[in-house]
Formats: C-alpha cells, sequence, structure tokens
C-alpha cells in the first residue's frame, strides 16, 4: 500500500508568530480578556505558520478538536467570505490534569477572524459534540447556532449554569438547507445513539464539504427512521470536493451491530433479574433510555431516573416527541424504596466511572439518594471511553463488593460509530475527490484513509491531520499549508484558561511528593528574624516518626537565615529562595523525594 502523502504547495507569504504554548502538555492558557498568555507565566516557544489568504478562490478546513483524540470535535470551514464552524465539544481530562474539570478547544482562530462567522452547525447533542458551546458563545453571542430541536434543546440545557445570556437559536429539520453567507448547508439525516443526528452537505463557492458528524449504518433503528442514504447518494453523485468522516471504529472490521440488538439482551436480563435492576448508560442514549422504558413496561416496573443531565434529557426527549413514556410509569428517586425491588428500574449516569456520578456514589455508599443492596442488578450499557477504563473496572469491582450482578460489554451495549464496512459504504456513496478523516486517535485517522485508499481516493488526496492543521483548497491543488492553535483549553471551576503547564506541573508535585512549607516573620526594618521557622509538611512523610528530619528542616532554615543575615540580603524574596533552596536540598539527600517548596516570609 503506498504510504499517505500530504501535499504541501509552496507557502505563500509565510507569516511566523510566536504562541505562548507548552509542549510537555500541549496546554495554552487564555487571559481573562481572551488575550494569549503564557502558561504559568513563562514564555514557552513554538512556531505557528499561517499563510496569509490567496487572492484567487479558497476553501480552507481546520480542525480544532476531535483528531488524534477522543472528544471536543470543532472544525472550522472557511471561504474567501465566510466561516462556519462544524461542532464545539468537549474532552474529558486525562488522570494527568489534576483538578482539571473539563477541556475545551482553543477558540484563537476564529477569534482572529470572527467577522467572517457565519453560523456554528451541530450535528448532534452529545457532550464532545456541543459541550464546548456555552464558552464559545460567551465570547461570540452573535453567531447563531444552528441544529435540529433535540441537539439545541441539550444546547439550551446548559445557558442557565453557563449564564449564558440572549443567542440566536435557529431549529432545522433533516432535509432543511440553511444559508449563511455564500455558503449553503443541508441538515442530512443520520443514525446515531442519539436522536436528531444528522450529517452536514456543506456547499462552498469551490465545491461540496460532505461532514458526516458521527454516524452509523444501522438499517433497523428503534425509530424505523434509517439514514437518508437517496440524499447521501445524490450528493455523491454530483460531486463532492472533501469528506469528513467518523474515523471512531476504522479499526473494526465488519458492521456495527444494530441499536435492536440490544433489546434482546435487556429482555433477556430483565426476565432474570429477581431484585431491583439499575441501568447506567451516557445520559444523551435516548435510544437506550426507550428501550429500558419498553423493557420495564413489559415486566411491570416502575422507572427512576437518577442524574440530573439524565432527567434534563428526558425532558426534552419526551416533549419533543423522541421519548414515549407514559408519565404513570414513572416515580421518583426518593420513593424508590416505597415499591417492592422487582418492581422498580433505577436508570442513571456513570457509565464511564466518573468520580462525582450517580452510579460511581452509589458504588463507594455515598449516594444521598440511593444504596446498592445485595441482590440488585446492574446493567453497565456503555463502552468505556480510551483513558477511562481503569475508572470504569474500579466501579465495577466496587458494585461485586456491594452484592450486586454486574452485566457489562458485549450485549449490554453497542456502539453508535460505523465500523469498517459502513466507512467504506460512506466513502462509496460520496465518491469524494478528497478525504480528510476526522472524530480518532490518530492511529484511527490512519486506518480510515487506508480505508478511503481501498475505496478508490487517491493516496496523495487522503490528508490525515491533527488539530490545527491547515488544509486549502485552490481551483489548482490542495494539500495542509500551516498550522495554527490546536492546543487544549483547561476549565477548572469557574476558571477557563488559567490552568497551565506551571499549575499542572505543581499538582502533580504535590500528588506525587506532597508539601514543605517554611513560615518565618522578620523585621521590616532591619530584617531580623521575630519568630520561627516552623516547619510544616503534608504528603512527604510519617510525621511522628521523623522528629529528627523535622529538626533538621528547622536547623536548615535557621542556617539559611543567618546566611542572608551575614551577606546583608534581607529582603524578603532572597529570603525565600535561599530557604527554598536550604530545604529542598536536605529534603532530596535525606529521602530522594522533590516535594514542593513554599518558604512563607512575613515583614513585620
Amino acid at each position: 500500500m503506498a504510504p499517505l502523502i500530504d501535499r504541501v504547495p509552496p507557502c505563500r507569504h509565510l507569516v511566523p508568530a510566536i504562541v505562548n504554548h507548552a509542549h510537555e502538555s500541549n496546554v495554552k492558557t487564555l487571559t481573562t480578556n481572551g488575550a494569549l498568555s503564557p502558561p504559568g507565566g513563562k514564555l514557552v516557544a513554538d512556531v505557528r505558520i499561517v499563510p496569509e489568504a490567496p487572492a484567487e478562490p479558497y476553501l480552507r478546513i481546520v480542525p480544532l478538536g476531535g483528531c488524534s483524540e477522543i472528544g471536543r470535535n470543532m472544525t472550522v470551514i472557511e471561504t474567501n467570505d465566510d466561516i462556519v464552524v462544524v461542532d464545539c465539544g468537549l474532552m474529558f481530562p486525562d488522570e494527568e490534569m489534576f483538578g482539571v474539570d473539563i477541556v475545551i478547544s482553543d477558540f484563537s482562530y476564529v477569534r482572529e477572524r470572527v467577522e467572517k462567522v457565519r453560523g456554528l452547525l451541530v450535528t448532534h447533542g452529545h457532550e464532545d459534540h456541543i459541550g464546548g458551546i456555552p464558552y464559545f458563545l460567551r465570547e461570540f453571542p452573535q453567531v447563531p447556532v444552528i441544529g435540529t430541536a433535540l441537539s439545541l434543546a441539550l444546547v439550551k440545557a446548559k445557558f442557565r449554569e453557563h449564564k449564558v445570556g440572549d443567542v440566536e437559536l435557529r431549529t432545522v429539520q433533516p432535509g432543511e438547507v440553511v444559508t449563511l453567507g455564500g455558503v449553503q448547508a443541508e441538515f442530512v439525516h443520520m443514525t446515531h445513539s442519539l436522536a436528531g443526528a444528522c450529517s452536514l452537505a456543506i456547499s462552498t463557492p469551490l465545491g461540496l464539504i460532505f461532514h458526516t458528524g458521527d454516524f452509523k449504518f444501522d438499517q433497523t433503528p428503534l425509530d424505523g427512521r434509517p439514514a437518508d442514504f437517496a440524499a447521501i447518494a445524490r450528493y455523491g453523485s454530483q460531486g463532492v470536493l472533501c469528506l469528513l468522516s467518523d474515523s471512531t471504529n476504522a479499526e473494526r472490521a465488519g458492521h456495527t451491530p444494530s441499536e435492536r440488538t440490544v433489546t434482546e439482551a435487556f429482555s433477556n436480563i430483565f426476565a432474570r433479574a429477581a431484585g431491583r435492576i439499575i441501568v447506567a448508560s451516557f445520559a444523551s442514549n435516548v435510544p437506550r433510555i426507550q428501550q429500558v422504558v419498553d423493557q420495564a413496561l413489559r415486566f411491570s416496573r416502575k422507572v427512576a431516573f437518577l442524574g440530573r443531565s439524565l432527567q434534563n434529557v428526558v425532558h426534552f426527549a419526551t416533549e419533543l416527541g423522541y421519548l414515549h413514556l407514559p408519565q404513570e410509569h414513572v416515580i421518583r428517586i426518593e420513593d424508590v424504596d416505597s415499591y417492592p425491588p422487582e418492581e422498580v428500574v433505577i436508570m442513571t449516569t456513570g457509565s464511564q466511572g466518573e468520580p462525582m456520578s450517580a452510579l460511581t456514589r452509589m458504588s463507594l455508599r455515598e449516594h444521598p439518594k440511593a444504596k446498592i443492596v445485595p441482590g440488585d442488578t446492574v446493567v453497565i450499557s456503555a463502552t468505556p471511553i480510551p483513558g477511562n477504563e481503569k475508572s470504569v473496572s474500579k466501579t465495577i469491582n466496587n458494585l461485586y463488593r456491594l452484592g450486586a450482578h454486574v452485566f457489562h460489554g458485549a450485549g449490554a451495549h453497542v456502539s453508535g460509530h460505523g465500523s469498517q464496512e459502513e466507512l467504506l459504504l460512506m466513502l462509496n456513496l460520496v465518491r469524494p475527490k478528497y478525504f480528510i478523516p476526522v472524530h480518532g486517535e490518530y492511529r484511527m485517522l490512519v486506518s480510515h484513509a487506508r480505508l478511503a485508499e481501498r475505496a478508490g481516493v487517491a493516496p496523495e488526496n487522503a490528508f490525515v491531520v491533527e488539530n490545527g492543521d491547515v488544509v486549502e483548497f485552490t481551483a489548482s491543488e490542495a494539500g495542509k499549508i500551516g498550522k495554527t492553535y490546536g492546543g487544549n483549553v483547561l476549565v477548572d471551576g469557574s476558571g477557563v484558561g488559567d490552568v497551565g503547564a506551571a499549575v499542572l506541573r505543581d499538582r502533580r508535585l504535590l500528588s506525587s511528593d506532597g508539601i514543605v512549607m517554611i513560615v518565618v516573620s522578620i523585621d521590616a526594618e532591619d530584617s531580623r528574624v521575630v519568630a520561627g521557622p516552623d516547619v510544616m509538611t503534608k504528603g512527604v512523610f510519617y510525621v511522628p516518626e521523623s522528629d529528627e528530619l523535622l529538626e533538621d528542616l528547622r536547623t536548615a532554615a535557621d542556617e539559611a537565615l543567618a546566611a542572608c543575615s551575614v551577606e546583608g540580603m534581607g529582603d524578603a524574596q532572597t529570603v525565600r529562595e535561599r530557604l527554598r533552596e536550604s530545604i529542598s536540598r536536605l529534603v532530596y539527600e535525606r529521602t530522594k523525594r522533590r516535594p514542593v517548596i513554599v518558604p512563607v516570609v512575613m515583614e513585620v
């Protein structure tokens, strides 16, 4: 097989810019006014090369998330006069991002061209496609958000929490075409694990872009509405310049099973369960919610929903007609214990082992409203997202310890993403000239590009991209022509982007080696030591058995203070540095550890 090739035409007027960007963690921070700020206050040089736009008609595709990773999907499609953004998702932090809540994309490329932005198109309402929208709208409230009814209902549900003001939400039906400046986009009905999912056929002056969004070709979907093959084939016949396609299951051979296969598995589980049944799934998996409700009705069980996000989805999906739920069969979670165990189903969140999710807290006996009891049947109806395997395994072990019967893995869940045969079918229907695999880790993107070659895409026309790569099309050529900001923006509590590489490094040190604090008070006039030094430690060593070391640390601090006095260097900053060096050296010599050293010098 021929190697994948990136055609890079000669760059016009390359403009290098210094980006305040941390190589080791791919993290850039933002100041409160949105300006670029170096992580931890230090400048780490990285070269950004974005050529000036050509005078001739051009089209640029710039992934800002979702390439070489699972999550925070976001793509910019730019022409001479217009920009359309496709999705704006979030990603959950990895285990090295201590204290970080979520990760979103860097909006710098959009910010620098904001006058061209015509709209944000939403393919569907999963968190990895809409979770970043509130942060996007805080900065760009004038940009309309366009999607199907359930997608926008899930977006709107976030506005109160994030204090998003008045913005334009434009609801469309599958098959509807919207005009955004000189760009038109049709929402093409697609099957996925969430109702209202659509692909996008985006017409530009230079040609048509087909973005699949998340998809699989489910021939027997629960709602009876398979993908709009006719529309996909119609665009393929008209000619597609470039296809952007979901790569999640590009390494998986065959077809992804239909959602209906889960119904049979659920039926068997419900028939055998003697006690309560607890089903954990993604909150947004409306087909799965419907399957649980249907089985509950069949076996005369009441249903309770646990978890705010799940309750929101149930409310909106029922209101919009995507979920059929007889209200007389729904009970409050507080009333579950009033019913015999064999008459209750609890549907909950926590299928990914998230620390604060309902199922995880139940497995630890920490949930105030629901407890696991011996004889409960727990069904985990989701596949662990890469990186969550340990958390899920820990939750399952804890459930077993509490006496629950646990079903997970094959049968209890099917993927919402197409496997290789479906990806090949999409390629053969669309028949693109160029191909960009998206939504997947790098190896998945490479596997998908190889599938495209098998489907007839020329090797040099398949671009395996990473976040921030700029792919440009003109009438005569196409290729990667530059790189923009594609790093992570970390959200920690109410802070957006104020946690950078330096903060993460300190948090890693605190988690592994602990902290040593030295507190001393000095006279502001003559620099005499008024009180201290006092030494306090956390997470460094077992204090009751370390009296000698603590005394040695105080002695080392006294000696450092005396040296400062003799040398006439009594300002607080100098004293802090001397204390840090002295204590750090002694701790390492005695323990081979490098804790965070915090000298506190108070001038009185």
